[in-house]
């Protein structure tokens, strides 16, 4: 008599156990879900039915999504899970999925996970405000949002986030062309006291007005990002040094504008600053042409 088989196809020896006769809530499970790659463990599911009965009850308890642990080439099962079974996400980034994901695929996935906390997109033309209308009013919890290179993200598009989302404490536009002062001034009136991290990078349309209003309306402030915001001065620093006692770390990097009196009050409280101090960089070129530097005590 031949041998019986096991899930994976191959030979049984007699009195030998099988992977799946472990237990699977208290051995199988946890090792799935801390040592299986996500892009494996949709492949697994094609072994035997054992084997997709596993991975489907590791998926129904699944509460972070991320498309890159799966590949840019998202197969077809994962995303019909997505859209058919996944009620549970909390975290869900779908950043490498841009050159296909749209509304009509995002939307439904929005509505099934209404406890979502943190949603992470990146540039696709084919999704437009219409999936960031679900998401707020969809997902009245949420608190992280990352946006990037939209171009559809404008006024119209912040007023829609800023209004229902009591909640949002991080959120990241960066390359959001569209995005104005006045745009930004709204969206610190409204959700200022609860946001904790801000990026704005790459967006050549704000400037002094939207980082003033920043300051006087989010005093619990602890990241801004303003690299690459060619309109952002001096006078917007200085006004985030006094009204941000929270403030930890500042991107000012290619803000032309920005000139050193103006960082120096957030480098004395410690500050990290994304640019240094003149005296900083010329020591340091100093040293690269001539192979040292003289010693100087740069905190005085």
């Amino acid at each position: 008599m031949a041998a019986p088989m096991d899930p994976s196809g191959g030979e049984q020896e007699p009195g030998a156990v099988r992977l799946l006769d472990l237990p699977w809530e208290d051995v199988l499970l946890p090792h799935v879900r801390s040592g299986v790659p996500l892009r494996r463990l949709l492949w697994l599911q094609r072994v035997s039915r054992a084997f997709r009965a596993l991975v489907q009850l590791h998926l129904a308890r699944l509460r972070r999504f991320d498309a890159a642990q799966v590949g840019p080439q998202m197969p077809g099962a994962a995303w019909a899970w997505l859209r058919r079974d996944a009620e549970g996400l909390q975290e869900l980034a779908l950043a490498p999925c841009h050159e296909w994901l749209s509304d009509e695929d995002l939307v439904p996935v929005l509505a099934r996970n209404p406890q979502l906390r943190s949603v992470a997109l990146a540039a696709c033309g084919q999704r437009t405000r219409r999936a960031l209308g679900a998401l707020a009013e969809g997902c009245p919890r949420f608190q992280r949002l990352s946006l990037a290179h939209f171009d559809w993200v404008d006024g119209l598009a912040l007023r829609g986030l800023a209004d229902p989302c009591p909640a949002l404490e991080e959120l990241a536009l960066t390359a959001c062309r569209q995005l104005k002062d006045e745009a930004i001034v709204y969206l610190a009136q409204r959700r200022g006291a609860s946001l904790r991290s801000l990026s704005l990078a790459v967006n050549a349309n704000v400037g002094d007005t939207a980082v003033q209003e920043l300051a006087r309306n989010c005093p619990e402030l602890q990241h801004l990002d303003l690299t690459g915001c060619l309109r952002v001065g001096s006078d917007g620093i200085r006004t985030l040094a006094e009204y941000c006692p929270a403030l930890r770390s500042l991107g000012v990097r290619h803000c032309h504008h920005v000139a050193e009196p103006s960082l120096s009050r957030l480098r004395k409280r410690g500050v990290d600053i994304d640019v240094e101090p003149p005296l900083h960089q010329a020591l340091v070129l100093l040293q690269d042409v001539v192979g040292f530097a003289p010693f100087v005590n740069l905190q005085v």
